[in-house]
């Protein structure tokens, strides 16, 4: 693991500890990224992949701000600790515990904290995997200020004209950002689950021919939660339709330089159809997702200026603006009611506004508005949940969190 100290911190001792798997993960061959992106997800290549997907995948650019916001290290490390497993624990024996390839703590505008492991450097692009999902809502709610969407309660067809007729072009697109399209369509990450049967597709014969080939309800629209990536790619057609632009040309534009970014971001593409994987094909570094996270901290706004409208945030964010059946401790997701969901956005149970941007094997970006505190966490869990090794990545590093949050006020 190297540790990425702050440059009041320099006189601390620099201790190198063992990240885990190190081995499996492909150390001695210097964390190689893989050739084709079946080979990417396979431990070997994982570490080197996650930081290189547009290194052998199609992909477009981002170009980064002018003048990139200004994120400096604070005077001091805050000394976090949390409790897991009846144990009081440090930041550093989180980073020895899970497979974190990145941590960054952001308060007040400062990095308090920042540390990568398998030798990842702040310079990588690390792929989001779902975390793209927010972004993607974050352009919707952009084009519905910039007048190129009328209305959320417009069908997909009204703007993807493709998909006039079917199922997903019949949904209202706030149906579509709730994760509610009521579409019978089951994502557990395995081999034949129907988010393999639809990235086939899509791979093959484009993202839209993908989105016809789901035909049936099992709900009514709007009435329940059920997590599926494909009613992310209906919306990636339709801010191509309305706007008349890519997304990283319209993204790029209204939000990554908005935002202050300090480096080029990256989108892979749908190889059939050169369209942008809008369910998670998203990469950037750790210092601009922060910067991402700190945006919508400030409800929307950077250095006074509204990237994105304060109401479109809180319609995004904040759990009594969702029906009671998306908010936490209602909302059932694979067996738990921790979370609920906003707009393409997780929220997360307490006495104040929390939020996360999540992906598969452990991508997160924690907000919490009140504190201005803003967590980057990027990782290869040795599954999509981040839990078959036995280590419950999930759990710890909600844990750390709590900790990391417990050191500016209360949960």
């Amino acid at each position: 693991m190297r540790l990425c100290h702050l440059p009041l911190l320099l006189l601390a001792p620099l201790v190198a500890f063992a990240a885990p798997d190190e081995a499996a993960l492909g150390q001695a061959a210097g964390y190689p990224a893989a050739r084709t992106l079946r080979q990417a997800y396979q431990e070997p290549w994982l570490v080197g992949s996650f930081s290189a997907m547009d290194s052998f995948n199609p992909s477009c650019t981002l170009a980064p701000a002018d003048t990139p916001v200004p994120l400096k290290a604070a005077a001091a490390e805050t000394p976090f600790s949390y409790r897991y497993q009846g144990r009081k624990l440090t930041l550093d024996d989180y980073m020895q515990h899970q497979r974190a390839t990145g941590l960054l703590v952001v308060k007040d505008g400062e990095i308090v904290a920042e540390r990568y492991n398998y030798d990842r450097t702040p310079a990588m692009r690390m792929l989001s995997n779902s975390m793209a999902k927010t972004i993607t809502a974050l352009a919707v709610m952009k084009a519905l200020e910039d007048g190129l969407l009328k209305s959320l309660d417009d069908p997909a067809e009204a703007y993807a004209p493709a998909l006039k007729g079917t199922l997903y072009g019949g949904t209202r697109l706030v149906d579509l950002l709730r994760m509610a399209s009521g579409a019978r369509y089951v994502e557990d990450y395995t081999p034949n689950d129907d988010r393999a049967r639809f990235n086939a597709t899509a791979r093959r014969a484009g993202i839209a021919q993908a989105a016809r080939e789901v035909t049936e309800r099992s709900d009514p629209p709007g009435q329940r939660f059920n997590y599926a990536g494909a009613q992310t790619e209906v919306l990636g057609l339709v801010l191509r339709g309305a706007t008349g632009r890519t997304l990283c040309e319209y993204v790029g534009e209204r939000l990554w330089k908005p935002i202050g970014a300090q480096a080029a971001a990256s989108w892979l593409l749908n190889p059939a159809d050169q369209v942008e994987l809008a369910q998670g094909g998203f990469n950037a570094t750790l210092r601009d997702y922060a910067r991402l996270g700190m945006m919508m901290a400030a409800d929307g706004q950077v250095n006074g200026v509204a990237v994105v409208s304060r109401e479109h945030l809180l319609d995004m964010t904040d759990p009594a603006r969702q029906p009671e059946a998306f908010r936490p401790g209602q909302m059932a997701y694979h067996g738990s009611n921790y979370f609920g969901y906003g707009l393409q956005t997780w929220l997360v149970p307490g006495r104040q506004r929390r939020f996360m941007l999540l992906g598969v094997y452990g991508q997160a970006i924690f907000v919490d508005p009140a504190l201005k505190l803003v967590v980057v966490h990027t990782a290869v869990g040795k599954d999509a949940s981040g839990d078959a090794s036995g280590n419950h990545l999930g759990a710890e590093r909600n844990a750390l969190l709590r900790g990391i949050v417990a050191a500016y006020g209360d949960w």
